[in-house]
């Protein structure tokens, strides 16, 4: 058993080599496993599982205010995605295109759905009519595929990917805009409460905006490596696909105006952040909120007159924790010792494992182990329950504290151009900088460093120095990084 262990755990550094020990997570932990083809991966039940764990949060987040699910087809017509330029240009080079049914040539060929604002716009040409139809607000669960071939990695990047888009239609800019920064908040409010992920919020530059879009807002989150996530985008989209759609109301003057739509989503990218930012060299180290296995129950016998006690106090304990809301697994696999349960469970990292032994039974005790430190706690079993869940909220918050203070250290200032290469060539992480707000100065800095300009703060930050590029005036403070 000694050995079979060694040979299933993680063989790599996470600090020495992130990318190989990202990967040995990912499949040793049987979150996902790679497909025959380039760039498309299975999701296997366990990582299905921490997906429907966000998806549930979200899901009764968007439904309580106000949205509705729908489903929209997963082809869509190339007319529909000429019909907005900027929109098309953009995500051509990524579509896969259907263009036959069987062995007949289409007459148009079909993309297969790299985002859905232009078949769902169609569909509210025809649902809306007057101001009484608004607002429309629906919300889609789905996969779209964007051909990423050459730098692929589960979860992270990839051809194909889970993810929830949102798709709503108002009468007013006002209205939409609300609409955009309420979406943002429960994006924020779901990767940093649940997924215990800190993030910086604030606006896209218009080089880096949703193709289409009037304006984006974004969610940035930094990995140990140094490099950026995007984490979720909320964009109004102005009347740009209502005017080619014709989404018309008439409103309460009796007057016909373009309406205003907004699109939003994260993805199951939300997971790859999480694993890099809170595992370690066992595995994974999953925040209990979004835990689909918030703990395991381990019983320990070594004679098999004992075995019969252990096994009736975890029953009760794991009836009496489920009972009290709690999500669990029992493990009572015989084939395995409860070493390599130990180290099993670790490296899925469910948060809290609760050890039940002979001396548990004889003393009305129980032994509780943190997956993030590895603490143990002896507790009594009238205190169970308050004390399994004080202890969760614990290991929630020292996640969320530990990922805090690691971002607020990636985050340092340069004054001028030689300094922001430097410190993005020596540790990466968020470079914070003032910019004339000139195009030529951000494509000369992403082509020149890799780096770009991850987010503009929602409140503007005081200008310290001259644009970090050309030394012109600076206009506004950037948060620049290299990104995945």
């Amino acid at each position: 058993m000694v050995i079979l262990s060694k040979e299933i755990g993680i063989t790599v550094k996470k600090a020495s080599d992130l990318s190989e020990w990202y990967t040995q997570v990912v499949t040793k932990a049987e979150l996902a496993d790679y497909s025959p083809m380039k760039g498309f991966i299975v999701l296997r039940p366990y990582g299905y599982s921490i997906w429907e764990s966000i998806k549930e949060h979200l899901d009764s987040r968007l439904k309580e205010s106000g949205h509705s699910n729908a489903y929209f087809p997963l082809l869509i017509p190339e007319s529909f995605l000429k019909k907005e330029a900027s929109h098309f240009a953009g995500f051509t080079p990524e579509v896969f295109w259907v263009t036959h049914a069987g062995e007949n040539l289409l007459s148009e060929r079909l993309a297969i759905r790299p985002t859905s604002e232009t078949i769902i716009n169609d569909a509210y040409s025809r649902w809306i009519r007057s101001w009484r139809d608004l607002p429309l607000l629906i919300n889609v669960w789905n996969s779209v595929l964007r051909a990423e071939i050459t730098a692929t990695k589960p979860f992270l990047r990839t051809s194909e990917f889970l993810w929830q888009e949102g798709h709503t239609v108002h009468s007013s800019k006002e209205e939409a805009d609300q609409e955009v920064m309420m979406i943002l908040g429960f994006y924020r409010e779901l990767i940093e409460q649940q997924l215990a992920v800190p993030v910086l919020a604030g606006y896209k530059s218009e080089r880096e905006k949703f193709v289409g879009a009037l304006y984006t807002t974004t969610l940035e989150a930094m990995m140990p490596d140094g490099k950026a996530i995007q984490m979720g985008t909320s964009h109004n989209l102005g009347q740009n696909f209502s005017k080619p759609f014709e989404i018309k109301f008439l409103g309460k003057d009796e007057q016909t105006y373009y309406a205003w739509t907004t699109s939003w989503g994260v993805s199951w990218r939300l997971i790859s952040a999480m694993i890099m930012l809170h595992g370690d060299d066992r595995g994974l180290i999953i925040p209990p909120r979004i835990a689909p296995i918030q703990i395991v129950i381990v019983p320990i016998y070594f004679k098999e007159g004992s075995k019969a006690s252990i096994i009736t106090k975890a029953q009760r304990v794991a009836d009496t924790l489920r009972n009290a809301g709690l999500r669990l697994r029992l493990d009572t696999r015989d084939q395995y010792t409860p070493g390599w349960k130990f180290n099993d469970w670790e490296m899925k990292g469910v948060p809290l494992r609760i050890e039940v032994g002979p001396r548990d039974v004889d003393r009305n005790e129980l032994t509780l182990v943190r997956r993030d430190t590895f603490q143990k706690t002896i507790v009594n079993d009238v205190r169970l329950v308050e004390q399994t869940k004080k202890c969760l909220e614990e290991i929630q918050t020292s996640l969320y504290t530990k990922a805090s203070d690691a971002l607020k250290a990636s985050i340092r200032q340069a004054e001028n151009y030689e300094h922001l290469r430097k410190l993005l060539d020596e540790k990466g992480g968020f470079v914070r900088a003032c910019w004339c707000e000139s195009e030529e100065c951000e494509d000369a800095m992403k082509t020149e460093t890799g780096a770009t300009i991850r987010t503009l703060p929602f409140d503007d930050e005081s200008v310290f120095a001259a644009c970090v590029k050309c030394g012109r005036v600076g206009k506004k403070v950037v948060y620049l990084a290299r990104a995945y």
